[in-house]
């Protein structure tokens, strides 16, 4: 017997905004409210919001918790120079795979994690098991919502709904940062992030304080967005999705995540450091790359990608892009690949450019 899908404090909002829902990780998601087409166009060009109240906030106080971070994840949290500065990060296995991919943010009480929803509950076994016999409290907060708003005029839409006191620390704010409004209790934490490659805001509020955020943001003219659209999004942006482009059995070197990989100071000993290490020093031995197909046809998931007199590799995300008007891939190929390949299109060998990500920034091709 399947488990009932969790639902978060926005389900009936979606159902009263049309929303088709579908089971997202265990979590009844809306994955469109008509057309995923027109919300991908409408976040490009305007602005949209995302329920993504399923992901996992947890607070991580303690006098050992910085050190611990320093332990736990393969960033580096010494170079949050101040409160509200925030880093990406992937947290690895001792042999140097990837278990999430994470959000760490610098507060004033501490810090505060942001992780993926399918992967919540394993993560935090995790953690507790590596915060053993340490001063690291972790709090997870469930009693907490998350909208994410997008698009260029996002952060104007969302000021117009927000507390007027509040909108030159929001308009102030730069990327890769969050503030708190109100004590940590009140749940307040506005952050200027996304996964869309579009300028915006993530904003954590009390799950009750949430429909009626929603509804205000509706009547400042911002739409409501499905999971099929922030897929689409954040494959033009050149992101990640865990469980597709990395996972377990995957190197962050592999995946497109070495940029993320604090290697110095060199006697930080972060677990998945000497994995790592050896293999930097063999030889990486695939890469991850864009691709795209400007002909006929569609890049997916899972196809295979041929490398003349070099070897194979294999689309680990692929979608026709609605910006671009033709599909494009992340894919994970041999490290010696140079700009061209072949994708085995339903037995059809069909040539690809490989470019370097992200394919679409701020609305626009970014690729050569």
């Amino acid at each position: 017997m399947t488990a009932t899908p969790k639902t978060t404090p926005l389900y009936e909002s979606h159902l009263a905004a049309g929303a088709k829902i579908v089971d997202f990780a265990g979590w009844a998601m809306p994955i469109h409210y008509g057309s995923q087409l027109k919300e991908h166009e409408i976040v490009r060009t305007d602005a949209g919001m995302f329920d993504v109240s399923h992901m996992c906030v947890l607070d991580i106080t303690g006098t050992e918790a910085k050190d611990w971070l320093r332990t736990l994840i393969a960033n580096d949290v010494e170079k949050l120079a101040f409160d509200g500065k925030a880093l990406y990060s992937g947290m690895l296995t001792p042999e140097g795979t990837v278990i999430d991919d994470l959000i760490v943010y610098r507060t004033y009480y501490g810090y505060r994690m942001v992780v993926n929803a399918g992967t919540a509950d394993k993560d935090i076994a995790w953690m507790l098991k590596q915060a053993e016999g340490r001063d690291v409290v972790l709090t997870v907060r469930r009693e907490l919502a998350m909208i994410a708003v997008q698009g260029p005029n996002a952060i104007e839409k969302a000021c117009k709904v927000l507390h007027e006191e509040w909108e030159s620390t929001i308009k102030g704010l730069k990327v890769f940062q969050g503030f708190p409004f109100g004590s940590v209790e009140e749940g307040w934490f506005i952050a200027r992030t996304g996964y869309t490659g579009e300028d915006g805001l993530e904003i954590m509020l009390p799950a009750d304080e949430a429909p009626l955020f929603w509804k205000a943001l509706l009547g400042a003219g911002v739409a409501p967005i499905g999971l099929g659209a922030r897929d689409t999004l954040r494959l033009e942006a050149g992101m990640n999705l865990f469980g597709h482009d990395m996972d377990e059995t995957i190197s962050p070197l592999q995946a497109g995540m070495g940029w993320t990989i604090a290697w110095e100071p060199s006697e930080r000993n972060f677990i998945g450091r000497a994995a790592l290490e050896a293999e930097r020093a063999a030889g990486v031995a695939m890469k991850q790359v864009g691709l795209v197909l400007e002909g006929r046809g569609v890049l997916r998931e899972g196809q295979k990608v041929l490398v003349a007199g070099i070897g194979e590799g294999v689309i680990t995300s692929g979608t026709f892009s609605p910006t671009l008007k033709h599909s494009v891939a992340i894919a994970r190929v041999p490290a010696a690949t140079g700009d061209s390949a072949q994708v085995d299109l339903r037995g059809t060998l069909t040539e690809v450019r490989v470019v370097k990500m992200p394919f679409v920034r701020n609305g626009k091709k970014v690729f050569a």
